[in-house]
């Protein structure tokens, strides 16, 4: 489908662009955290669940694939969503990327509060609360009032994220050898007195974001036969890394299910106090990155929903001396801080999975609709008929069955703040 005119963007992203993208959306501040939890919660079977994680996440991402396939315009799941099912689902589906992105910007923001407290105690005590306020005041007050610069900077980050994790792995293999095979029985992984569901809901956590690539499919050169491609490599590449690490992590700090900030344990093991502090640095520029690009692209979905007439009015206001959406800006800060000052990483690491399994869930169910009505030559159809979107909605189900009430509350009350806004934007119009 063209895009709607006047909306032509430059097609100037090719492969290689894309599966930065895609590298970029799947490894962000997440690894930093997880191999602790995944270490408590599946033990030395912890590696295969990463494999597992990513098994489970094909079927979905072939699906997306499909679907950005058919469009040449961007949007992702608010397009797919309207397309398939009308503008209340779309709507559903910006939300709930929306909802996914905020509750994702929240565990970060934790996460780096938790590692720079691993050199200044103070800050996860009376401190914490008021550092967290700060970061998130911070970044709301730099992009109201335009600080685009600062988004330059993410390439940097990027390349120095990449580096610290690489160079973990090459020490970790170096200096430890046969030591990093675990002794255990691959065949008796579900036997294991571990709870293995809610760890592979953990590592899931680890394993989401490459929707963020299909929002600019509008850009691409040939989306029907490098999105596929990019979307796979770049699946290949993050689960081996994830694996690595976590050998490395679980061979050099046994007791790492106990640890806060696990990785900046194995590095101060292997490199003494000085490989902390060069960790910390990945942990920094990786959350940095993280949250830089968060805040900046998150409240421009709202923006855009509240432009198509989805939300209200409101949050569309454009700041008139800094040409900001000041509104959507300030929106998305105070509902991050209260995440934040509510929940630990590990929880909302796993809260965001749900938003995202609803997604997920959507994106798959339509392929089916969507297939007989827009699949061409040139588009990427998946084999075996629609026998891979099942397995992404089964897929979605088995994962949500491992989720907790809370995580399902919290998002079922956001589900709900966002139907309310929705209902809201439909009465002014």
């Amino acid at each position: 489908m063209p895009p709607p005119q006047g909306q032509a963007l430059p097609r100037h992203l090719g492969l290689f662009g894309l599966w930065l993208l895609v590298v970029n959306g799947l490894i962000g501040a997440g690894i930093f955290g997880l191999p602790g939890g995944a270490a408590q919660l599946a033990g030395e079977y912890s590696p295969l669940i990463y494999l597992f994680c990513a098994l489970l996440i094909l079927p979905i991402l072939l699906c997306m694939a499909e679907l950005a396939s058919y469009f040449r315009g961007s949007g992702g799941p608010v397009r797919y969503g309207t397309a398939a099912f009308g503008p209340f689902i779309g709507f559903q589906a910006g939300w709930l990327y929306y909802i996914a992105r905020l509750v994702s910007f929240a565990a970060n923001t934790v996460l780096l509060v938790d590692s720079i407290s691993y050199f200044w105690p103070a800050a996860s005590g009376v401190f914490r609360p008021l550092l967290l306020t700060a970061i998130i005041a911070s970044l709301t007050f730099i992009y109201v009032i335009g600080s685009v610069r600062a988004m330059r900077s993410l390439a940097l980050l990027t390349v120095v994220k990449f580096a610290v994790l690489l160079l973990l792995v090459i020490a970790g293999i170096s200096l430890l050898g046969s030591q990093l095979l675990p002794s255990f029985n691959p065949l008796n992984v579900f036997n294991s007195p571990y709870d293995i569901g809610a760890a592979t809901l953990l590592l899931i956590y680890a394993f989401v974001g490459f929707e963020s690539v299909v929002v600019p499919a509008g850009e691409a050169k040939n989306p029907a036969r490098d999105m596929p491609r990019a979307l796979i490599l770049g699946l290949l590449l993050v689960t081996l890394l994830y694996i690595a690490i976590q050998l490395v992590s679980v061979a050099a700090v046994p007791d790492i299910a106990g640890s806060a900030s696990p990785l900046l344990d194995v590095a101060a093991v292997l490199f003494g106090p000085l490989g902390a502090a060069l960790l910390m640095l990945g942990v920094v520029t990786s959350v940095g990155a993280n949250l830089l690009g968060a805040i900046f692209s998150t409240p421009r979905a709202s923006f855009a929903l509240a432009e198509d007439g989805s939300l209200p009015r409101w949050f569309a206001s454009v700041q008139p001396r800094f040409l900001t959406p000041a509104n959507s800006i300030i929106f998305f800060g105070i509902l991050a801080l209260l995440l934040t000052l509510y929940g630990s990483f590990l929880w909302l690491a796993a809260a965001t999975v749900v938003s995202r399994l609803l997604l997920y869930g959507l994106t798959c169910a339509a392929v089916p609709v969507l297939r007989p009505k827009l699949a061409s030559n040139d588009s990427f159809v998946l084999p075996w008929g629609y026998s891979l979107p099942l397995l992404g909605i089964a897929a979605c189900i088995w994962l949500a069955l491992q989720v907790s009430m809370s995580a399902i509350i919290a998002t079922a009350l956001f589900v709900l703040l966002g139907t309310a806004l929705y209902l809201l934007a439909r009465w002014q119009r």
